[in-house]
């Protein structure tokens, strides 16, 4: 199981009916109809920021990294996120790989009409047990 962590967020209703969310760790905000798709959006917005930092080879902030104090109205509410687990849903790029097989092996798929990546992304599922 990948490593979870919990951040701080602040929610208050608008005059509207929305709930906005503030997210101080990441300097994000966010917002939802309600209160439980402005707690998806808030673990959305967590998870990508994160998997952003961690791309550009920056440190993600830890929770309670920001001196925040809630405001008027809001109320703190705590999200879980899962990084390694948001990238593997979320981050689904494709990568081109250059591979070498023998002739005869290309030849019979071909034949087959196997789809080469497919095989290899399977294969390599497989492999990683994921």
């Amino acid at each position: 199981m990948s490593e979870r962590v919990a951040y701080p967020i602040f929610v208050k209703r608008t005059k509207e009916n929305w709930y906005a969310v503030t997210i101080p760790d990441f300097g994000d905000h966010t917002q939802g109809k309600d209160l439980a798709e402005a707690l998806f959006m808030a673990r959305d917005a967590i998870g990508l920021r994160g998997i952003c930092l961690q791309d550009e080879g920056m440190e993600v902030p830890a929770p309670l990294s920001s001196s925040y104090k809630a405001k008027k109205g809001e109320e703190e509410y705590w999200v879980d996120v899962s990084f390694a687990e948001y990238r593997a849903e979320h981050d689904s790029r494709s990568v081109r790989k250059n591979v070498t097989i023998p002739y005869y092996i290309n030849q019979k798929a071909e034949k087959m009409g196997i789809n080469f990546s497919r095989v290899l992304q399977e294969a390599l599922l497989e492999k990683i047990n994921a």
